[in-house]
């Protein structure tokens, strides 16, 4: 037998890592811009290689087995480090940092105060990636991050930037074709939209003293932001996140029909690889980013 070793398919792992990431072929596909076949194939390519499996496959959802899982943490591990490697190394060295944000974190809260950002600190040169749902460093993507969650992230220094709260936003068209708003028990009659978690709408409308409401012609969208548009768009009635969702509302592009709010026990907290903010244009940009919450 050679002693050669086996030559590693990057491209492939770093499918099966997004596969693993997400647990769903299609959500990868998303991430890699590339159709749920080709995610499929490489992965089937990669088990009938090593012979071993990867996952188990279900009619609406993949599992990793035992091996998958495994091999999942290390290659999320090594390419961290690579990441955080490469930030160190290239472009103007010092001066370059990387922060991986959530989408409607990233396109409703960030991205409108960049130009500020940019205009304060012109010699760091930032780049802002979608970033995943972060558990542990070994999942961490960049040295800095902003992520959803309940405040545990092993391995990580944390510090909390904002609570957020549930409240339901309808566009003016929409209320013009179905009717006022003016119970919760007129959401029955309305297009609903869900992010995710169905249990949302069902805890808002327990909370607004309607728990027996029954929604009905209902879709789910699986991005915060495809959510936003579809409301806007007039498709449907949804839960908007607050306070991302205020200049809409002051703005008058979106109404929110009714005062109550759901606050959900996760928040959004600022992630730090230890030892980051030693690093100038790293404590800089955190500094930064409590300094924008604080203030907004």
């Amino acid at each position: 037998m050679s002693n050669q070793k086996r030559r590693l398919p990057l491209t492939a792992l770093r499918t099966f890592e997004a596969a693993a990431r997400r647990l769903s072929f299609k959500d990868a596909a998303d991430e890699l811009c590339v159709s749920s076949t080709t995610v499929s194939n490489q992965i089937r390519q990669l088990e009938r290689d090593w012979k071993i499996q990867l996952f188990v496959r279900k009619t609406r959802a993949v599992i990793l087995t035992d091996v998958g899982r495994s091999l999942a943490l290390t290659i999320s591990r090594s390419f961290a480090d690579i990441y955080t490697e490469i930030e160190a190394h290239v472009s103007t060295p010092g001066k370059s940092v990387s922060l991986a944000v959530g989408p409607i974190f990233g396109a409703r809260w960030l991205v409108p105060r960049l130009e500020k950002f940019r205009t304060s600190n012109p010699k760091i040169q930032l780049t802002v990636r979608h970033g995943p749902r972060i558990t542990s460093i070994d999942t961490m993507p960049t040295s800095v991050a902003v992520d959803w969650g309940d405040g545990h992230w092993p391995g990580l220094d944390t510090k909390f930037l904002l609570n957020i709260a549930y409240s339901p936003i309808v566009s003016p068209s929409l209320l013009d074709r179905f009717g006022s708003l003016s119970t919760p028990a007129d959401l029955a009659h309305f297009p609903i939209i869900h992010q995710q978690d169905r249990g949302e709408w069902h805890e808002w409308l327990r909370l607004a003293g309607a728990p027996n409401v029954k929604l009905q012609n209902e879709i789910t969208l699986t991005d915060s932001n495809m959510v936003v548009q579809a409301v806007l768009n007039g498709q449907g009635v949804a839960l908007g996140i607050f306070p991302f969702m205020n200049s809409e509302v002051d703005c008058g592009s979106i109404v929110r029909p009714f005062e109550t709010k759901l606050h959900p026990k996760r928040s959004y907290h600022l992630l730090t690889r230890p030892n980051a903010r030693e690093t100038s244009e790293i404590k800089t940009l955190c500094e930064w980013i409590e300094s924008e919450i604080l203030g907004s």
